[in-house]
This record gives C-alpha cells, sequence and structure tokens, in this order.
C-alpha cells in the first residue's frame, strides 16, 4: 500500500511539474540600440554587433590592444546573461563590465580562455545603463586581425525602456473657426501610462494627465490641420504616434473683407527681381497678410508691408496690384492704379540683389528631400515617400530612378528616405553615397555605393553606419554634411516627439552627430558616443562656411525657429529655451531666430559665405551675410512665389539647387507631391 501510496505521489509532483509554467527568460535589450566602440574597419561598423544578423560583424582596428565595444541599452537594467557570437578574430582574454555613465565601470564576468564561436555567459550579475566587452588578448596572433564580433546580446530586466502602445487614431468632438476638440482610446503600457501629448501638424498644442481628449486653439477659419497623439509613461518613454485626424476649421462669420492697400511703390529694380512697398490694410477682424498679382496672376505673398519679388525675367513688363487677405480667406479688392514696371537687362548678379533668376530644371511628383551634385555636375536626389534615389540632368531634365534604398520605412509623417550625402574628397574614388532613413526600428545612417557606369545603387554595398536614433511619425531630422576635409560625417537629429532626448548627452536624439566615414567614433567627441552637440528640438539644415565653421537650422515648436553656429558639446537649449523665448540662460544663444509661421525652415547652403535658408510654412528664401560669427544683411526672397521651399545645395559655378516641397509633405504618401527643382543664380 504504501508503494502505490509513493507511486501516487511521484506521479502527482511529476504531473505537477509538467504544468507549472516555466520562469519567463530575461529579454533582449541590445538589438538595435545605440552602440560604441574604440575603434571600426572600414568594412564592419559597430553598429552591426547588433543588429540581429549575424552575417554582418564590428571588426577592430588592427593589432592594438585593448579594443572594446559598448551597448547603451537607455535605462539602468539587472544584466543576467551576455552571448557573443565571434567570427574567427575572437578575444583570448575579454571582460564584460557595466557602467552608469560609460565612463566609470564595474567588472561582472573575466575569461582568460575565451574560445569564440557562441560564448553564452548566463548567471550574471550586473546593474547599469552600459555594457562592455573589453577585450585585452587576440586570438589570432597575426598583427594585421583586431576583434571580429558578429553579435554582442545583451539580456536584462528591470528598468522600463519598454514605450507605451500608440493610443487609438482621434476622432473629432467639436470644432470651430479657431479651436478643434478631439478624443482617442487608451494606450496601454507595462507600468501605466501617465499622459498623452496632442500635436498639430508636428506642433505640441496640448497635454493631458490621463484624460482622453484635449483641445487645440490657435487655428485659423478655413484651414486644413493634421491632430495625433503619443502616449508618455512614468519612467519617460514615449510612444510611436496615433493615426491622424484631418480637422477642416469652418469659416468665421468675418465676411468683410480688407481695405485694399494703398501708395504701391517700387524700392529697387533688378533685372530678375523688384522691392515692393505699400501702406497697410485695415480690417475689422484683423489683416494676415498681402498677395501680389501681375497681370491678375498672383506671383508672391508677404506678410508685412514690402516684399522682394525674386525670379523674375531681365527687359519684362510686370503690371503690379496689391491685395490684403484676412484670417477668414477675404480678400481685398486690388490695389490701384497699377504699378507698370520693367526689369533692367543685363545677367550680372550683384551683391545688393543677392539672389537672382531662377530656371526649372526639373519636377518630381515626391517629396525632394537629400540632394547632391555630382562631379560631372548632374544630380542625385532622394525620394522619401517612396525611398528611391533619382539621378536628373539639369541641362536636360532627363531623370531615371537609379534604386529603392533597402530596408526604408514611412511614418505616416515626416519619417521615410532623408539625408543624403557623398564625402567630397573620396567620393571620386570610393562612390560611397551615405544615406539616413527611418527604418522599422529607429532612424539610421548607411552607406551604399553608386555605380557611375550602370548608372545604379549597388544594393548589395550597403554598410549600417549608425543605429538606435529613436524614430517618430514627426521629427526624425534627417539632415548629412560631410566637413569640407571630408574626416567627419555629421547628422542632424530629431527628439523624436520626447523632448527629454535632447538635453540627454546619451540620446541620439535632438542632436548634431558626428562620426567617421566608416561609421567610427572620433576619439575627440566630447561624450565618447556619436553627439557633437545636443539641446535641438529637429534639426534639418547643416552647412559648413569658408572657416570650416558648422552652421544648423531647426525648427522651433509654436514660436520661434533657429540658426545656430554649432560648437563641440554645446548645448542649444531645447526643451528648456525655444529661440529666445523660455529658460535660456546657461544655453548657447541662436544667431538668428524666425517666427514659425514666417519661418519653419528646414535646409540650409552657404556660398561665397551667404548663407541661404529655405522655408516651408513661410513660404520663401532668406540670405544672410555672414560677418565673423554674426549674421547681417537679411533679405527675403522668392516669398510665396514657389510655395513651401525645403532643399538648397550648391551648385556648379557658384549657382544653387533650390526644392520645393509642395503638398504631400506630412502624410507619407508616395507621389503626391508637386514640387520643383530650380537652378538659382546668387551674387
Amino acid at each position: 500500500m504504501s508503494r502505490l501510496i509513493r507511486a501516487g505521489a511521484i506521479a502527482l509532483a511529476l504531473a505537477a511539474a509538467t504544468i507549472t509554467p516555466a520562469a519567463a527568460a530575461d529579454p533582449l535589450l541590445s538589438q538595435g540600440k545605440p552602440v560604441t566602440a574604440s575603434s571600426s574597419g572600414g568594412c564592419c561598423p559597430a553598429a552591426n554587433a547588433v543588429d540581429g544578423d549575424s552575417s554582418t560583424r564590428w571588426a577592430s582596428a588592427a593589432g592594438v590592444d585593448p579594443q572594446w565595444i559598448y551597448v547603451d541599452l537607455g535605462a539602468t537594467v539587472h544584466v543576467s546573461r551576455v552571448r557573443l557570437q565571434w567570427d574567427a578574430s575572437c578575444a583570448t582574454a575579454y571582460e564584460i563590465d557595466t557602467s552608469a555613465d560609460h565612463a566609470t565601470w564595474t567588472k561582472i564576468y573575466a575569461t582568460t580562455a575565451g574560445k569564440g564561436g557562441v560564448e553564452d555567459l548566463t548567471s550574471l550579475d550586473g546593474t547599469g545603463r552600459y555594457v562592455r566587452v573589453y577585450g585585452t588578448k587576440r586570438c589570432r596572433t597575426d598583427a594585421s586581425k583586431g576583434y571580429s564580433l558578429q553579435e554582442f546580446g545583451v539580456y536584462g530586466s528591470g528598468g522600463d525602456v519598454e514605450p507605451p502602445s500608440p493610443p487609438g487614431t482621434p476622432t473629432l468632438v467639436g470644432v470651430t473657426a479657431t479651436s478643434a476638440t478631439i478624443e482617442w482610446t487608451a494606450a496601454t503600457d507595462n507600468s501605466g501610462v501617465t499622459g498623452y501629448d496632442v500635436y498639430r501638424d508636428g506642433q505640441l498644442c496640448a497635454s493631458t494627465t490621463g484624460a482622453l481628449t484635449a483641445t487645440c486653439g490657435n487655428l485659423g477659419p478655413n484651414g486644413s490641420y493634421g491632430f495625433y497623439v503619443n502616449a508618455r509613461d512614468a519612467a519617460g518613454n514615449v510612444s510611436q504616434a496615433s493615426g491622424t485626424l484631418i480637422v477642416k476649421t469652418p469659416p468665421s462669420d468675418d465676411h468683410t473683407p480688407p481695405s485694399p492697400p494703398t501708395d504701391v511703390h517700387t524700392t529697387a529694380v533688378n533685372s530678375t527681381s523688384i522691392g515692393l512697398a505699400w501702406t497697410a490694410s485695415t480690417d475689422d477682424v484683423g489683416v494676415v497678410g498681402y498677395r501680389i498679382y501681375s497681370s491678375g496672376t498672383q506671383i508672391g505673398t508677404s506678410d508685412t508691408t514690402s516684399t522682394t519679388l525674386g525670379g523674375l525675367t531681365a527687359n519684362t513688363a510686370y503690371h503690379l496690384q496689391v491685395r490684403a487677405i484676412d484670417g477668414n480667406g477675404n480678400l481685398s479688392d486690388p490695389s490701384t492704379p497699377v504699378l507698370d514696371v520693367t526689369t533692367t537687362g543685363g545677367s550680372s548678379c550683384t551683391p545688393s540683389q543677392g539672389v537672382c533668376g531662377a530656371t526649372q530644371v526639373g519636377t518630381d511628383d515626391d517629396v525632394v528631400w537629400g540632394l547632391v551634385t555630382l562631379p560631372d555636375g548632374t544630380i542625385l536626389y532622394n525620394q522619401r515617400d517612396a525611398h528611391d534615389i533619382v539621378h536628373l540632368n539639369p541641362k536636360t531634365g532627363a531623370k531615371k530612378t537609379i534604386g529603392t534604398v533597402p530596408n526604408v520605412q514611412s511614418t505616416d509623417g515626416e519619417g521615410g528616405l532623408t539625408g543624403l550625402e557623398i564625402n567630397p574628397v573620396s567620393f571620386g574614388s570610393d562612390h560611397w553615397l551615405y544615406i539616413m532613413h527611418t527604418s522599422p526600428n529607429d532612424n539610421r545612417i548607411v552607406r551604399i555605393k553608386y555605380d557611375a557606369a550602370g548608372d545604379s545603387l549597388t544594393t548589395s554595398t550597403e554598410q549600417i553606419l549608425l543605429t538606435g536614433i529613436a524614430r517618430n511619425k514627426f521629427h526624425n531630422g534627417g539632415r548629412l554634411r560631410f566637413s569640407p576635409d571630408g574626416r567627419y560625417l555629421f547628422a542632424g537629429t530629431g527628439d523624436a516627439q520626447n523632448s527629454s532626448n535632447a538635453p540627454n548627452t546619451s540620446s541620439l536624439n535632438g542632436k548634431v552627430l558626428r562620426i567617421g566615414p566608416d561609421g567610427s567614433i572620433p576619439a575627440d567627441n566630447p561624450f565618447h558616443n556619436a553627439v557633437w552637440s545636443y539641446g535641438h528640438r529637429n534639426v534639418q539644415g547643416l552647412a559648413f562656411d569658408s572657416q570650416g565653421r558648422l552652421w544648423e537650422q531647426e525648427f522651433g515648436n509654436s514660436i520661434m525657429d533657429e540658426t545656430n553656429l554649432i560648437v563641440k558639446g554645446g548645448n542649444y537649449g531645447w526643451p528648456s529655451c525655444e529661440g529666445t523665448s523660455g529658460s535660456c540662460d546657461g544655453f548657447i544663444a541662436p544667431k538668428k531666430t524666425y517666427p514659425v509661421a514666417q519661418g519653419s525652415c528646414s535646409g540650409i547652403t552657404i556660398i561665397h559665405d551667404a548663407l541661404y535658408v529655405a522655408c516651408q510654412r513661410g513660404t520663401r528664401l532668406y540670405r544672410a551675410v555672414i560677418s565673423g560669427s554674426s549674421l547681417t544683411n537679411f533679405q527675403t526672397f522668392f516669398d510665396g512665389t514657389y510655395g513651401r521651399l525645403r532643399t538648397v545645395e550648391p551648385a556648379p559655378d557658384g549657382q544653387m539647387w533650390l526644392a520645393t516641397s509642395v503638398d504631400g509633405d506630412k502624410d507619407s504618401t508616395p507621389h503626391n507631391s508637386h514640387n520643383k527643382i530650380l537652378r538659382v543664380s546668387v551674387a
């Protein structure tokens, strides 16, 4: 009987063991996270070690010890396991270290008998945000070999690095001519959602501490606006955005047009431009701007009582009138009498003119983002939403799609295929195209060879240089710029709609980044990672002047855009300071600010030490002379002539390329834009 009892007890115990859930394994935390290495060979940047693909690898410099690689997990965690997959060049002696600040390290594992292959280090007990492999002896005695690590997996728990799920797409509760109230369904989170941020076309317009409804004001009648929501948790993680709700505001009750402008007169007349001024109109609610017409066709706009009409034709008569417009879209009668003006002859472009003629060299139905000039004077440019690179001959207008960049994913907003750059020193021999784009997991920088003979993109040559730049619907940055000597590649990033990223020097977001052409981290970078400057909201313009100084353009939220002169390790203030508004003490001040309504500027370029700034919402081109460390002699061109302007780049013979960004630049839909590429004559 006792045997039966014992047998039954054993059977019950086995049954219980069978149905008891196994303890969940600690998750993989390192894949796709920012990674930094002591050095990288030209073939194999550090990011390859955390990309989840064992066919790629990180390779260190040859013959020098120690060498190291560390990953930023984004929050303090308990490290329980590290899995290393080595290539043939492994480490015989190495240690695993953790750190809170990537400066002071604590050893949690060490060996002098590393065997290469897959080394699965379990039962580790360490705490830190950063985890490092620190190699001191190579398993190959060949001095031409370094370390070669295919995958570096860190597993652990604790520390909330999981963002909430996206909230539900908003629905409309109510709308007036100046405001909209929306609601949405809640996001979920492993530790709880603490609040929501509501955005209008990329600008923060309301926040809640848990409520699922909000009202955004400061709208205009007869306007179309896109609203979406991000969720936040207690650890500061921000979700990807909800879907977008398009809201059309109704007209107001104002049906009274402004009075006609008076005293329209010229302030300057050149071969390709006319300066105009007039006396302000009056309105019962308020004038919001002016439209300029020639023979009944609109050729410009202005939000002040003066403008410069650019891109005109020499020796041509213009018959000019100005009309005022109010917030409800009511247009005044045209100014009288008609002002007859004839542009002068000649084709020279003088410093007083600044910007002269503009000639259309191409069109495109996608968002034209990054643009480079090849040695033969032709152009390559990115289609942001179609994810293609296009080759354009500006002399003939002939164009060809040379290839699609792999692994690009749009964001239903401003993500996609963004930056494009070539090394000004080595492109003739190496043919690398440097590309910034949004992937399914992040924003990243890659390089792919251009086959000039076949006029095609050789996607099999792709190398991933830098990963782990957080993505979101808006605020992805995307501009790339090489230093004039070709030694360093700079990149502008956005804060990924999480403003706490910008002042955090361990985050790659809200930054100007600096890496080597192979993706390596320069030894003199100020924070021992890719960060060069910080405290930025959304960087979309980078350019070097004749002194080798880097200038930067970034979007403000609702008050001011900024032009900054970038210095190593500089903090430019976001989110404490927007332009010169807010708590700005202790931060580097911008060299120029622009009201957002007159700016929302993207690309910049510098030609003959004049800075050119292309503005989207402001639909204009600014020009300023760089004098010392100041910007002087500001001029405005193409105000409303071509609509939204995005990209400016130097062109051969001291001229400039200018690309518009009209329609479809906030929705990620391919081939729904109406854009022009122009060659602009500049002084």
